[in-house]
C-alpha cells in the first residue's frame, strides 16, 4: 500500500568506511554483513551486544527491530513497517517498548477484542478498516477499533494489556511534516509504526552539534545530538562526532575565493536546479491537495452511503464509469426526463444494459433523495420493484443504477408513444402485478412503506411486459403504532391524495388513491391532467368518479379495448372500473387496503380461466378433452404458478391470437437492439412490441 508522500530528514544508513573514528567502533558491530559490502547503520545503532541501541538484521542484509523490516531511520525516529495481520497477538508490542525508544502518540492502532474507546482516531476505524483491505477481520464477534492516545508522548504498551486487548491488526501514522509545519501539512502512512529515540542522561554531543533535551519511555531524561549547519555527522561525542563539509560554501563561491571558472556554471546550474525543484514542489503540492479533496469527498460519500444502506452491500461506481457507460451522457441513450433528473441507457462491466439516474444539478434536494431510495430499495425485494445495482456520489453529481427496463413505463404505452396499445389481458396482468408490490410495501415491510408517488410513468416494464414499481426518492417509511404520518404534501397532480393534501396526514390509503388513478388510467388511456378537455373534466379522477358514480363506464373505456367483444372482457373492465371508484373515495376508511386491492385484482383476472376453459369446450370436437375441464385448467394452473410477494399470483394463459403474438415476441427478442450493441432511442418503441400489440389488441 502506497504511503502519502512526505519530506522528512533521513539519516544516510550507508556510511563511509572511513568515517569509523568512535571509540566504541571496536565493541558494536554497525554494519549488517560483511564490512565490505554490508550497510553501517549510525551511532548509537548496531547489531550486537556492545551497542547502545540494538537491531536485528537478516541473511540478506535488511535491518530489523524484533522480527518487523525498518523502513527508515531519522534523526529522532524510526519507521517500522507493520502489515496487516488479524490475529497478532497484543504482545507483539512489547518489542517497540524499549529502553531508549517506543510507540509515538502519533501512532493509530487498530486493534481487536478489548475495551476501549469507539474511536479516538483523527481518521474512523471503519474507514481505516476499508482502506487496509482486511475483510477477515469483519466478522461478528471481533470489533476492530482504532486506538491513540494524544494526551502522552508514548502510546503505552502495558495500558493496552492491563485494558484487556487481545490482538493488533495494524496501525496508522498521522501527523505533522517537521518541515512542513508553516504549510500545516498532513502526513499519513498506512502499516507503519513510528519509534521515537533517544539516549538516557544528559547531552553528550559534540561541540558542533545541538542538543535536544527529550522524555523517554517512563518520563526518564534523554537526549539527542544533531550536527550544527556546515557540519555532517551523527553529532554524538561517542559516535562519529561532527566534521565540516567542503570548504567552499555559497559565500565563498559568490566572493570568488573557491570554485575558479566552475563558479558561474555552478551558480546557473543551481538556479536551474531550484527552479525545476520548485517546479516539481508546486506539482506535487497540488496533486497531493486535489488527491486529498477527492479522497474526503469520497469517503463522505461513503459514509452516507454506509448510513443509508446498513447492513446491505450497494455497489459504489466511479463517475468516469458511468460517464463511459453513457458515452458521456449522450442523447441517443436518453430514455427519459423527470421531475428530478434524466434517465440514460448504459452498459457497465457486465455488458448488460443499465438505466442510470442522474439527478438534477442544482436540487437542494439531490443528495437526500439518492440517500433515501438507496435506503428504501436495499431494505426490500419483490420481483415486481425495480432493483437498484449501485450508485456514484462524487464530482458533485448523484447518479443512481437500476436494472434496465426496455418496454419503457406503463404511461408511454397508454399513452401511444410506444406501440399502438396495449390489450386488456396484459394491463390486467401489469395492474395486478403492481398491485401486489404495493401491498408487500404496505403489509411485508416493518415499517411499512408509503411510496408517496404511485404513477403510470413509474410503472417500467421489462421484456414479458412485467410490472416493475420504481422511483421511491419521495418514499417514506410509516410509523408502527400509528395509521399516519404528518407530513408537507408531495407528489404528482392527479395523482395525490386529496384528503392527505388537505390535511398533511400520510397513509398507506394515500398509495391506494394514486393506485385507483393508475386504474382509470389503465381503462381509459385519457391523461391523468388535461387542459384541452372540459373544466369540470381536467382531472381525470374527477371525470371517471363522475362517469362511474351514473353508471356510465362504457363512455371512458379506451375503444382499442374493444370492451364489447366478449361478455368477460366487458365484465372485468366494469369490475375494475368499481374498484377504482373505490380506492378514489375521498375519505380514506372507506378505501380498500392495497392487500384488498391485490386480492380482488387476481380474482379477476384468474375469472378470464373460466371464460377460457368454455371457449376451448365450445370449439373442440366431439370426444375432446372437455369432458373433464376441471382436471385440464388445473394442470394448466400449476404449469403456469407462481408466487408473487406473498401473494398468490398466476400468470394468465392468453387466447390464441395473443398467444401467438408472445411466441412471435420471444422469436424476434434475440435480434432487438438491446440484445446486440445499439440501444433503442427514447423516441423510438421495440420492433418486437409493435408486432405483439398489432396481433393482441385484435
Amino acid at each position: 500500500m502506497k504511503p502519502v508522500p512526505r519530506f522528512v530528514f533521513s539519516i544516510l544508513l550507508v556510511w563511509s568506511s572511513s568515517s569509523v573514528g568512535a571509540a566504541n567502533s571496536t565493541q558494536c558491530n554497525q554494519y549488517s554483513g560483511a564490512a565490505s559490502n554490508g550497510q553501517r547503520v549510525p551511532y548509537p545503532f548496531g547489531f550486537s551486544e556492545g551497542c547502545t541501541i540494538r537491531l536485528n538484521c537478516t541473511q540478506s542484509g535488511e535491518i530489523r527491530i524484533g522480527e518487523y523490516l525498518i523502513q527508515n531511520v531519522t534523526s529522532d525516529t524510526l519507521m517500522v513497517n507493520f502489515p496487516v495481520n488479524c490475529r497478532r497477538p497484543i504482545e507483539d508490542l512489547k518489542q517497540f517498548s524499549g529502553t531508549n525508544y517506543g510507540m509515538t502518540w502519533r501512532n493509530g492502532l487498530l486493534l481487536q477484542n478489548c475495551t476501549v474507546p469507539k474511536s479516538e482516531c483523527t481518521i474512523p476505524s471503519d474507514l481505516l478498516s476499508a482502506r487496509l483491505n482486511i475483510p477477515s477481520c469483519d466478522s461478528k464477534n471481533e470489533n476492530v477499533s482504532c486506538y491513540s492516545e494524544a494526551t502522552a508522548d508514548y502510546l503505552d504498551y502495558w495500558k493496552l494489556k492491563n485494558i484487556g486487548c487481545g490482538l493488533v491488526v495494524s496501525s496508522i501514522l498521522v501527523g505533522m511534516d517537521n518541515n512542513t509545519k508553516k504549510s500545516s501539512s498532513m502526513y499519513l502512512e498506512f502499516q507503519t509504526i513510528e519509534l521515537e529515540w533517544g539516549l538516557e542522561g544528559d547531552c553528550a554531543c559534540d561541540e558542533h552539534a545541538n542538543c535536544t533535551n527529550i522524555f523517554l519511555p517512563g518520563n526518564r531524561n534523554g537526549f539527542r545530538c544533531r550536527c550544527k549547519d556546515g557540519f555532517v555527522g551523527d553529532g554524538f561525542r561517542d559516535g562519529d562526532g561532527c566534521r565540516k563539509v567542503s570548504k567552499c560554501n555559497p559565500s565563498r563561491y559568490l566572493s570568488g575565493r573557491c570554485g575558479g571558472t566552475t563558479r558561474i556554471g555552478v551558480l546557473i546550474g543551481g538556479i536551474i536546479a531550484g527552479a525545476g525543484l520548485m517546479a516539481a514542489l508546486a506539482i506535487l503540492c497540488y496533486c497531493i491537495r486535489r488527491r486529498s479533496a477527492s479522497l474526503k469527498k469520497r469517503m463522505s460519500a461513503k459514509r452516507l452511503l454506509s448510513e443509508a444502506a446498513g447492513s446491505s452491500s450497494v455497489p459504489m461506481f466511479q463517475y468516469k464509469e458511468i460517464e463511459k457507460a453513457t458515452n458521456s451522457f449522450s442523447e441517443k441513450q436518453r430514455l427519459g426526463i423527470g421531475a428530478y433528473g434524466t434517465v440514460y441507457a448504459g452498459k457497465l462491466h457486465s455488458d448488460e444494459w443499465v438505466a442510470i439516474k442522474k439527478l438534477r444539478h442544482r436540487d437542494p434536494d439531490g443528495v437526500e433523495q439518492v440517500m433515501n431510495e438507496i435506503k428504501l430499495l436495499s431494505s426490500v425485494s419483490h420481483p415486481n420493484l425495480v432493483r437498484l445495482l449501485g450508485c456514484c456520489i462524487e464530482n458533485g453529481e448523484q447518479i443512481l443504477v437500476y436494472e434496465f427496463m426496455p418496454n419503457g413505463t406503463l404511461a408511454q404505452h397508454l399513452q401511444r408513444e410506444r406501440g399502438s396499445g396495449l390489450p386488456w389481458t396484459i394491463r390486467l396482468t401489469i395492474a395486478t402485478e403492481t398491485a401486489q408490490a404495493i401491498a408487500h410495501l404496505h403489509s411485508a415491510m416493518n415499517p411499512p412503506i408509503y411510496h408517496r408517488d404511485i404513477k403510470s410513468s413509474n410503472i417500467l416494464l421489462d421484456y414479458n411486459f412485467n410490472s416493475k414499481v420504481a422511483d421511491f426518492g419521495l418514499s417514506r417509511f410509516g410509523m408502527t403504532d400509528d395509521s399516519h404520518i404528518s407530513t408537507a404534501p408531495q407528489g404528482t397532480p392527479g395523482y395525490v391524495d386529496p384528503q392527505y393534501h388537505q390535511n398533511y396526514h400520510l397513509s398507506d390509503k394515500s398509495d391506494v388513491y394514486s393506485f385507483g388513478v393508475v386504474l382509470i388510467e389503465i381503462i381509459t388511456a385519457l391523461k391523468v391532467v388535461d387542459f384541452s378537455r372540459p373544466h369540470s373534466e381536467i382531472n381525470l379522477a374527477a371525470l371517471a368518479i363522475d362517469r362511474i358514480g351514473k353508471g356510465r363506464v362504457d363512455e371512458i373505456i379506451d375503444p382499442f379495448l374493444e370492451p364489447h367483444r366478449d361478455a368477460w372482457t366487458l365484465s372485468s373492465v366494469h369490475r375494475i372500473a368499481e374498484l377504482a371508484f373505490r380506492c378514489l373515495a375521498f375519505h380514506r376508511d372507506m378505501r380498500p387496503s392495497m392487500i384488498e386491492v391485490a386480492d380482488e385484482l387476481e380474482q379477476i383476472r384468474l375469472s378470464s380461466w373460466t371464460s377460457l376453459e368454455d371457449n376451448i369446450c365450445m370449439t373442440s370436437s366431439v370426444n375432446s378433452s372437455c369432458s373433464s375441464p376441471r382436471s385440464m385448467s388445473e394442470t394448466s394452473f400449476r404449469s403456469t404458478t407462481t408466487k408473487k410477494g406473498g401473494v398468490g399470483s398466476r400468470r394468465l394463459i392468453f387466447p390464441q391470437k395473443i398467444g401467438n403474438a408472445l411466441s412471435t415476441m420471444e422469436e424476434i427478442k434475440d435480434s432487438s437492439p438491446v440484445s446486440v450493441q445499439d440501444p433503442w432511442l427514447s423516441e423510438e418503441s421495440p420492433p418486437s412490441t409493435n408486432r405483439l400489440l398489432g396481433s393482441a389488441g385484435r
